[in-house]
């Protein structure tokens, strides 16, 4: 018995002995939990960051890796530089586990105007920051969405281009819906690289939303480095709507307008006053509104025009009435002449007549 007593012992001790060894010998991260120090930056361009993995020693070698390395780097030690405006993702690579790390870039000069009255959105769609809020205290809350080129530094005078969203656009139909379901911000971007393109995404196409428009304009025009004479706008649908009553108050804030698909419902005077040039264009037999509407608001343009003394080439350098018949949407895949801002958007001839200089 004395013996068996003795060997359990020993088999005791020799299991207190090996489990010992196997905790001197247990993976570093065994009991460690790692976790990147930050899951998501914001930065402006040409500023730095370090990230790092907590609970790892600094001599041990993680891999560190961008996504995009045109909008962010990173260094071999985790210390990421914003480059230009964009988002990316950071990984930290560990003991064959990935450590992620979201960066959004923006803009450094327009961040210098964020403080106070703006909050800045959080999110890229397409190039464009979406959801920033300016805090107009008598127009309230304004959700818009923004696109600064490559190019803009705060410094040199660009252009501006606001385009207004129709019904499935607004804001409640959810963020960024403007820009995703109307393709004028991105197809703009064709006729001018050195230009600032503005989307408010508004709640309604009448008076509350034109006036939210021509204040968050005017923000801009006194905050931002733009080009006065070169001020454009559209509206499509509701947003043109709304664009008629922008231009039936301020119409000296633009160089020049397109309708698409719509009805005017603000005031002429101003517009003529001001001889801000106006294109309409409409199908034919538009299912919404007909082209009616707009054969009507361009013939009173056209008359307070002929009373100011203006003679017909003047007239057409100021007035386009454009109304396309069936045959303009055979072929392309709509049927439904409403939708046709959809092609116009990409129409040279419309879209080059906006950006005339």
């Amino acid at each position: 018995m004395m013996r068996y007593k003795k060997q359990g012992s020993v088999i005791v001790m020799l299991v207190l002995f090996c489990g010992l060894i196997l905790c001197f010998h247990l993976p570093a991260n065994a009991k460690q939990n790692i976790k990147i120090n930050r899951k998501k930056v914001v930065l402006t361009t040409g500023k730095s960051k370090k990230l790092e993995l907590d609970g790892v020693k600094k001599k041990q070698k993680i891999r560190w890796k961008s996504s995009d390395r045109k909008v962010v780097t990173v260094s071999k030690n985790g210390k990421i530089r914003a480059k230009k405006n964009g988002s990316a993702v950071v990984t930290a690579r560990y003991q064959n586990k990935k450590y992620k790390c979201k960066v959004l870039v923006v803009p450094k000069a327009a961040a210098k105007q964020a403080q106070k009255e703006i909050t800045p959105g959080t999110s890229y769609y397409r190039g464009f920051l979406v959801d920033n809020v300016y805090h107009s205290g008598k127009n309230g809350d304004i959700h818009y969405n923004v696109y600064f080129p490559d190019s803009y530094d705060g410094k040199k005078k660009m252009a501006l281009y606001v385009t207004l969203p129709g019904y499935q656009g607004l804001y409640f139909q959810g963020v960024a819906e403007n820009i995703k379901t109307e393709d004028f911000g991105f197809e703009a971007q064709k006729y001018n690289s050195d230009m600032v393109i503005l989307a408010p995404q508004l709640d309604d196409w009448g008076g509350t939303s034109a006036d939210q428009t021509i204040a968050l304009v005017e923000y801009f025009l006194s905050h931002y480095p733009i080009d006065a004479s070169k001020v454009y706008i559209n509206g499509y649908s509701g947003g043109g709507e709304t664009l008629s009553l922008v231009l039936g108050k301020r119409p000296e804030l633009f160089t020049r307008a397109l309708m698409c698909s719509s009805q005017w419902d603000g005031e002429y005077e101003p517009v003529v006053k001001a001889k801000t040039p106006v294109y309409f264009v409409i199908g034919e037999s538009d299912e919404y509104y007909s082209s009616e509407p707009f054969k009507r608001a361009y013939q009173k343009l056209h008359d307070l025009y002929r009373k100011q003394g203006l003679c017909e080439k003047q007239i057409e350098n100021l007035l386009v009435l454009d109304v396309k018949g069936s045959s303009y949407f055979q072929g392309t895949g709509i049927t439904y002449q409403h939708g046709g801002g959809y092609l116009f958007c990409r129409d040279k001839d419309i879209m080059s007549w906006l950006f005339k200089e």
